[in-house]
């Protein structure tokens, strides 16, 4: 018997008063699979995103997470999603590791966890920081241990690589590469880093699907006429 999709949409859409942010959108995401969203500002890669991590509601269709229906069984999947979005979700006053173990007492793990974390992105000697004090690149990492820190076996991940320079984009990456073993969804404002380490692509204009298919398949042509 075949697995069952990590990920299966069908006929999604979503509106803001008279605006559509997603419409008609149906893919499937294997377990383990990375999924590309593409598209320019606005496309609605944010809302497809804030749809999977049970932030939002759709209007129509049907979305399947880990084997559960959205949003009708939303609280059996959330401690199963690690979600990074553009904002950190991180609290400014307090210090990263104040902030780490706060999540980890919800999930009920050992602290000996964060400490890990913290080490593996070299955040430690600056843990005890308050987060208002940070780079951004200081915080988007303390961003990823957070959204890793469960042990999610989805990412959802927007903009994963958003104010890392070279040297800490190599640091996280066994947290939220491909070598994770994770089934991932990302959205990168780099289509072609994208692509490289996507198994599917869905390319976005204005809410549609431009294009759904393999990544290794995506043409440049398809991606200019997305971004034109």
């Amino acid at each position: 018997m075949a697995e069952a999709p990590a990920i299966e949409l069908r006929g999604l859409a979503r509106h803001f008063g008279e605006r559509t942010a997603l419409r008609d959108v149906s893919v499937l995401v294997p377990a383990g699979a990375t999924l590309a969203v593409l598209g320019r500002n606005g496309a609605g890669k944010s809302t497809l995103l804030r749809i999977l991590a049970t932030l939002l509601r759709p209007h129509h269709g049907e979305v399947s997470v880990l084997g559960e229906s959205l949003p009708k069984r939303a609280f059996a999947v959330r401690g199963r999603l690690g979600l990074l979005a553009h904002e950190p979700l991180l609290y400014r006053d307090l210090s990263g590791r104040e902030n780490l173990r706060y999540h980890a007492r919800l999930y009920r793990l050992d602290p000996a966890r964060v400490e890990q974390l913290l080490e593996a992105v070299r955040m430690d000697s600056r843990a005890d920081d308050p987060v208002r004090l940070l780079s951004r690149g200081m915080v988007q990492r303390l961003a990823i241990c957070r959204a890793v820190l469960h042990d999610p076996e989805v990412l959802l991940l927007d903009e994963p690589r958003a104010n890392l320079d070279p040297a800490a984009t190599d640091l996280v990456e066994p947290l939220i590469g491909r070598a994770a073993g994770r089934t991932r969804v990302l959205t990168s404002h780099d289509p072609q880093a994208a692509l490289a380490e996507a198994d599917i692509a869905l390319g976005l204009r204005d809410g549609r699907p431009a294009f759904l298919s393999p990544a290794a398949e995506v043409t440049p042509e398809q991606v200019r006429e997305l971004y034109s």
